[in-house]
């Protein structure tokens, strides 16, 4: 029998990851399940050999030491792992650390005398190891490891979101059954400095139903009142009293032991107790128990149903945690269900048309094509009694088949209206309660009513939000065509210029050369502009390539061909981007213009002193002192009557993002004189 069961699990354990390694159509089992898995099976070979040779039990029971030894790093890099996201980045330092040092139990492991582990003087007549010092030390470490690989699975369970914790709740239960078992079978070395190889039959029973389970997991799933008591304390006091009762029946089967034999029989109590000990585990996790102890506390115990103070902060802690709005959400659907005990729900909220509800979250069903229209039975309900609607007893709220069968397959038990104003902003449908004995009266609907307020003002701040962020994109895009529309600007100016001085020189040959340059050149600056506004969202980078600033002033120039630019200096290089550089220049002598309305000389001069400069100097109205030192750069200020006020913004923008800075001197009735400075050129870039 003993051998039956062992080979059982030994091929359970090796069958599992195979079978889920081969199958395409499965989820993949994890790397450390699986190699804790395979290390049960070599454990459950190795204990199986030391039953059936005992003239051979250090020999085999080394290499169940090294099994053994491995089991905490495998295990805790499991639970360390499994389920949890960005678990590498989230880990903390002091489990990092050990996962790091628990490699060294399998050094400790090999390099020691296994006799200093283990010693057995009538192995033969009693299947018992006693431990040695360096066993102890060594069950110890194991025990430990275990016990916090336990208690991570067991944090894995609880900070699972409820809408997701079904699918993983049996393969945890599974892998929390081996390591479970594993600790009561390591625990008799802190207890009596032994190991009873008689109980490997328990652990071959507790590996196959695990595995049984994380298979499972696999494959299928994704009025009279007498006492006033707190609720929390009452729900407290039935899993102390669960607990207790379990502990009893410990202690009851620990007085049985005295009456039975030793050996199969043992291992077949300790089983059984296991056995009691995770149905139990499985009951306390059971949402339908639960609430059927919650209504059997409230018809018995005391008056009030709900704690509202506790109720608003679980509600609003659990809103404000939600980090993107489908968790916003899903938060909201998953709090009605657990504060009025269902299993599912929906979240019903107005298309931006208005014209419909659309489902925009769901519990423990699948998102559906049903949408509501606004004057459909049940919104008109909702309107009119601005209460909610109890489709226990109200069945004649909708007539159209979609919503009635869609309400029939949810089990639809109530729908609360979430109100914007005196508009219906959405509503919840909540169906499938846990328990079918429990009853909702008015203190229900009072609480419902309350945490859809708090749920109508948060779709409210997630809906301004939006409109926050789609208003700043639009003024992203309204700050970056204003740009275009000055360049535009400034190339029609030059464009004027240039239809004013061809009525009196178009004759001439060489002013026909200048204007049809001139006009290429501003169709090419064109052609970039709408490209540009092609690919708003994206950011222009400058292109830096080495610039003759003396050539790029007089081809500037050039585009306001006619007017008296006097253009001189020496030739400058200087690593710029020649098309972002050319804008300000244009800018700089379209303004100098502008202010001399074309009475005055307008000169442009090119040099380098301690860095490359531009400088634009006209004798015209100059500048008041008070613009000139607060909104001179100011985007949308400006001192001409249609300007734009974006083009010594932009200059300035194009200026320090090359890395250099703009001066500005002016006296009013004198003039103005503006010096672009760039960086100096890279050595040998030239």
């Amino acid at each position: 029998m003993i051998m039956a069961l062992s080979i059982t699990a030994i091929s359970f354990a090796v069958l599992f990851p195979l079978y889920f390694t081969l199958r395409k159509d499965t989820p993949s089992l994890p790397i450390p399940l699986a190699i804790a898995v395979l290390l049960s099976a070599f454990l459950e070979f190795f204990d199986l050999l030391i039953l059936q040779n005992p003239e051979q039990i250090y020999f085999w029971k080394k290499f169940s030491l090294m099994c053994e030894a491995f089991l905490p790093p495998v295990w805790l890099w499991f639970s360390l792992t499994y389920a949890r996201q960005d678990c590498y980045q989230t880990t903390s330092i002091p489990f990092r650390i050990l996962l790091a040092v628990s490699p060294l139990i399998a050094i400790f492991a090999f390099m020691l005398p296994i006799r200093s582990f283990v010693y057995s003087p009538d192995f033969a007549t009693e299947k018992i190891l006693f431990l040695g010092n360096n066993g102890f030390i060594f069950y110890l470490l194991v025990l430990i490891y275990l016990i916090i690989c336990l208690i991570q699975l067991e944090q894995t369970l609880v900070h699972t979101a409820r809408t997701s914790r079904w699918k993983i709740k049996f393969e945890l239960l599974g892998s929390g059954a081996i390591l479970a078992i594993m600790i009561i079978y390591y625990s008799q070395s802190l207890l009596f400095r032994t190991l009873n190889i008689q109980l490997v039959p328990m652990r071959s029973i507790v590996l196959i139903v695990g595995i049984a389970m994380i298979a499972y997991s696999r494959l299928k799933r994704g009025g009279v009142v007498n006492v006033h008591v707190s609720q929390q304390i009452a729900c407290k006091s039935v899993v102390l009293l669960a607990v207790g009762l379990y502990i009893l029946c410990l202690g009851l089967v620990g007085e049985g032991m005295k009456y039975f034999g030793d050996g199969f029989q043992r291992a077949m109590i300790f089983t059984t107790v296991f056995f009691l000990g995770l149905g139990l585990f499985i009951i306390l996790l059971s949402e339908t128990i639960k609430r059927r102890v919650r209504v059997f506390i409230h018809k018995n115990f005391y008056e009030n149903k709900y704690d509202y103070r506790n109720q608003w902060i679980q509600f609003t802690d659990r809103l404000s945690s939600s980090q993107t709005s489908e968790n916003l959400l899903d938060s909201i659907v998953s709090e009605f269900c657990d504060t009025f005990g269902m299993g599912t729900g929906a979240l019903f909220t107005i298309s931006l048309e208005h014209d419909k509800y659309q489902q925009a979250a769901g519990i423990s069903m699948e998102s559906g094509e049903v949408t509501f229209g606004i004057d459909d039975p049940v919104i008109e309900s909702l309107t009119r009694s601005r209460w909610i609607v109890d489709l226990r007893n109200d069945i004649t709220v909708h007539e159209n088949y979609c919503q009635k069968a869609f309400l029939n397959k949810l089990d639809a038990c109530f729908i609360i209206p979430l109100f914007m104003n005196e508009a219906v902003d959405g509503f919840i449908i909540l169906g499938r309660p846990h328990s079918n004995e429990e009853i909702y009266n008015h203190e229900d609907f009072d609480l419902m009513r309350t945490l859809a307020k708090q749920a109508s003002s948060a779709l409210l701040n997630l809906r301004l939000s939006d409109q926050l962020s789609c208003s700043r994109e639009l003024a992203a895009i309204g700050k970056v065509s204003t740009f275009v529309m000055h360049d535009l600007k400034n190339l029609i100016s030059a464009l004027s210029l240039m239809l004013e001085n061809a009525q009196e020189h178009i004759d001439l040959p060489a002013f026909q050369s200048d204007l049809l340059t001139s006009l290429r050149n501003i169709v090419t600056k064109m052609n970039a502009l709408i490209l540009r506004l092609k690919h708003l969202p994206e950011k222009s980078t400058l292109q830096l390539t080495p610039v003759d600033l003396l050539v790029m002033a007089r081809e500037t120039a050039a585009l306001v061909n006619g007017t008296a630019l006097d253009v001189t200096g020496k030739h400058v290089i200087a690593e710029v981007d020649r098309e972002e550089l050319q804008k300000v220049a244009l800018n700089l002598m379209l303004n100098a213009v502008e202010a001399s309305d074309g009475n005055t000389p307008v000169k442009v001069e090119v040099g380098e002193s301690e860095s490359p400069f531009i400088r634009v100097r006209d004798e015209g109205r100059g500048i008041p002192a008070a613009f000139m030192q607060y909104v001179l750069f100011r985007p949308f200020t400006s001192t001409k009557k249609q300007g734009m006020g974006i083009g010594l913004y932009q200059s300035r923008q194009i200026i320090e993002a090359h890395g250099g800075r703009i001066e500005v001197v002016s006296t009013i009735n004198h003039g103005s004189e503006f010096t672009v400075w760039l960086p100096k050129i890279n050595v040998g870039t030239a």
